[in-house]
């Protein structure tokens, strides 16, 4: 896999060049069900106007880059999109150092395998992209870091897809009560999990759903179910059980050191190699909140990040089964 890691301060011709990549892949799936199983521009618009009203200026340059297609400022809303699942596991280490630690599970043939660093808006914000504009997980210049797990349910509803969310908490929110206010609001199109960390320690995980109320918990750790499992083949497959309750018992049996905890995330259970299935660790990440800082990692390999040296660069990765 290629990674590049970008820095553009405000959206300009180095995003409309990765739109142009992009969207010919991004346009096939955004339309796998047929155009009219996704929403209108009106209705893509006023969702965004009545639920995000702080990016639509941001939203409305970024269309304009795209080239001002409908089918592009559509699909930019994130707005009722394709369903689409995930693994992950995601978890905040109790330590003196804030410190949160993902696995990415996913199909590496959909995905950015992109960093930026942006200053749209004026908010630093450096994170994993997920369709140009949206975020997987990432951190803000205010100390808050936020990632998200699917949350198990087959459950397809009206909202939002949830990468946009997290780059509106990142855009617009400086601690992780700002962002629980926000995740108990936002309506997301399927069930995911989302866990928020800030550079005072505090954290919350948010289990959001279309069709019932986000439930704000202090749980530090997220997979692939939330309350109880519901989607029960699913959670064989992913072995969200079992990965939950081994992340438990590293932070309250064993009470690894930071370095330990984090070498757990890139070996079994933790990681995944079911690539040819679709869930895949692609990556493992570390965020430091409070120094604004970032590692990309896999298995004998770390690509570190800072949000205050940030530098343009690439990697190309071989994971064994992604290809």
């Amino acid at each position: 896999m290629l990674w590049r890691a970008l820095s553009e301060d405000q959206p300009g011709p180095r995003w409309a060049g990765l739109f142009a990549e992009y969207w010919p892949a991004y346009r096939r799936w955004w339309l796998k069900d047929g155009e009219n199983a996704r929403p209108t521009y009106l209705e893509c618009h006023r969702a965004l106007q009545a639920h995000m009203p702080e990016l639509v200026p941001l939203y409305d340059r970024l269309c304009e880059l795209a080239g001002g297609g409908d089918h592009a400022a559509r699909f930019l809303s994130f707005y009722n999109p394709p369903p689409y699942l995930a693994g992950c596991s995601q978890a905040i280490w109790p330590g003196t150092e804030p410190v949160m630690v993902r696995n990415y599970d996913y199909n590496p043939a959909a995905f950015d395998s992109l960093i930026l660093n942006t200053d749209w808006q004026g908010r630093r914000v450096m994170g994993v992209s997920d369709g140009l504009w949206g975020i997987v997980d990432g951190v803000n210049d205010a100390g808050l870091a936020v990632s998200l797990t699917f949350g198990g349910r087959r459950v397809v509803g009206k909202g939002f897809g949830v990468p946009l969310i997290l780059r509106y908490i990142l855009q617009t929110c400086s601690t992780a009560r700002q962002a629980g206010a926000v995740l108990a609001r936002i309506p997301t199109h399927m069930s995911y999990n989302v866990t928020v960390l800030d550079e005072n320690r505090d954290y919350l995980t948010a289990m959001m759903g279309p069709d019932r109320t986000t439930l704000i918990t202090h749980n530090a750790v997220a997979t692939n179910h939330q309350e109880q499992v519901e989607w029960i083949s699913h959670a064989r497959f992913t072995a969200t059980v079992e990965r939950e309750r081994y992340l438990l018992q590293r932070l309250t049996l064993h009470r690894d050191p930071e370095d330990v905890f984090i070498d757990a995330f890139l070996k079994p259970p933790l990681y995944s190699t079911a690539f040819a299935a679709g869930f895949g660790t692609l990556y493992t990440a570390v965020y430091r909140p409070r120094l604004r800082e970032m590692e990309i990692r896999w298995p004998g390999t770390v690509w570190p990040m800072s949000m205050h040296a940030f530098q343009d660069s690439a990697r190309r990765v071989a994971i064994p089964g992604a290809a």
